[in-house]
Parts: C-alpha cells; structure tokens; sequence
C-alpha cells in the first residue's frame, strides 16, 4: 500500500470522527478538492498526516472551528460574474414585478458579497421592497461577517465597472458609509435580508421560493451530494421558479434534467418547466 492510499484511509477516519463527534457530513465532498484543503490545514496546523489531527480535532471545539473554515469555500466577490447578474436583471426581474411579493434564497452565501450585489439591483430596479431575501450557509464565521455588512474597503476595488457591467445604475457610494478603510451597507438593503445557518448536506427545504440561488458551490459536491441539493432546491421553489448556478455548474445529466430550462446560455439562470 503507498503513501496515498494510507492518507486516504486516514482522511475517511477523520471523515468519520468529525461527523460522530460534531454531526457535519463531508463523505460526499468532491474528493481531489477535499484533500487539498485537509492537506492545507495541516500545514497550517504544523502537523505531518491527518491522523495526527484527529485525536486533537475530537477534544478541541475551536480547533474543529478552524478545520470548518478552512472546507467552506468563501471565495467571493462583489458582482462576480457581472454578465450573471445583468442576465438576471434583463431576464427574471421583469417576471418578478408581477408579483407583490417574492422570496428569494441565496444558498451558500460565504460572506454576503454576492447577496448585497443582488439587493442593489433589486433596490434600483425598486423590487427590494417586495422581496425577502434568505441568505445561508454552513460556516457561522462567514455568516457573521455578511449579516454585519461591513467590509474592508479594499474589496470595492475595481468592483464599480463591474457594477456597471451587470447593470447597475447610480453608484456604489450610495448604498454605503465608510470609516477607518472599512465599508458598511445601508440598513436600507440590510433589511430584507435574513442570514441564516444551513446545512445542504442535512437540513431541509425553504417553502414556495420565486428564485434560488446557489452559485460555485455545488462544484464541490460529489454526484450524489449534487443531486440531493439540487432535489431540495427544485422542492424549495414556487411554481416556474428559478434556480441560478454558477457558470461551471448545469441541471444537466442530474435529477432535474428534464424538469428545468436554460434560459441564458453560460449564465446558468434555469426555470421550472411546469
């Protein structure tokens, strides 16, 4: 047996610790991009092989804290994909005026940054009164950091052209106050967004959704995984509700292949067929 097939056997152990000990299940994470997070946080940690990181990680809640960041993937960025959200503006905001109420769930929403570019859109195109957004997510780190709403300043770097690009409006120094190079939102978009702790993996739906949106995440789940959340997803939407993916992610060859169609190409926005 090589050196591989021995830390593979010891992240399953350590696989299996963690979700005896602390009830999180990543068997069915897409393993190539596991490993390499295990293997960074051990390298972080100062440790060799990851069954040196069990009997630690067992005993040590802020320990496990940190493993748990380290496997949440938080890579985001204000209107990312900007053409995303242009296509969202141009093709499912004229099917959400005709609603005096819609709801929308952001599922695996990081930090908040994608979440506030889309109540900025909705504000300017004056549909963010008549929407409750739920935004969610399994890291609590993360969670607190978006509900909060402040960000370091240098994050906005560059983002006014892409604001432009996905169809904003007026600019960005409207909807924030700044002090000690650190941004924070208006509690004007603020208020018709619930953060909230979720876990795709084990908790269920959210009821009678317009519009669901889960944008490189499920990139990172193993077939089965996917087609689970994609399953809870199609469940958590109203009738022709939407679901938006990330541009490297499709209802293609999945659970819902036949139920869903394409209606912007690479932008990856879907709608119930019936």
């Amino acid at each position: 047996m090589d050196t591989k097939e021995i830390v593979d056997i010891e992240i399953d152990v350590l696989l299996e610790a963690i979700h005896r000990r602390y009830d999180y299940d990543f068997s069915k994470y897409a393993r190539p991009s596991l490993n390499r997070r295990v293997q960074g946080f051990l390298m972080k940690e100062k440790l060799e092989t990851p069954s040196q990181l069990i009997p630690n990680i067992l005993r040590d809640k802020y320990l496990f804290d940190r493993f748990l960041a380290e496997l949440s993937v938080t890579v985001t960025e204000f209107f990312r994909d900007p053409g995303f959200f242009n296509a969202v503006k141009e093709t499912i905001f004229p099917i959400l005026k005709t609603y005096p109420f819609f709801k929308i769930w952001h599922a695996g929403c990081a930090t908040g940054e994608e979440v506030y570019s889309l109540a900025i859109l909705l504000k300017e195109a004056n549909l963010l009164g008549r929407a409750r957004i739920y935004a969610t997510d399994y890291n609590k780190q993360a969670l607190s950091k978006a509900k909060s709403g402040v960000y370091p300043i240098k994050k906005l770097v560059d983002v006014e052209s892409a604001y432009c690009d996905a169809g904003g409006n007026r600019r960005l120094t409207d909807y924030y106050t700044e002090a000690d190079n650190e941004i924070k939102f208006n509690g004007s978009l603020q208020k018709d967004i619930t953060f909230a702790y979720h876990n795709l993996v084990k908790d269920g739906v959210f009821g009678e959704m317009h519009m669901v949106i889960c944008r490189n995440v499920l990139i990172y789940f193993d077939k089965d995984l996917r087609d689970h959340a994609l399953t809870l997803f199609n469940n958590s939407l109203a009738k022709r509700g939407f679901i938006c993916l990330g541009h490297k992610e499709t209802l293609s060859y999945s659970v819902l292949h036949n139920e869903y169609n394409n209606l912007s190409g690479t932008n990856k926005i879907f709608r119930r067929v019936s």
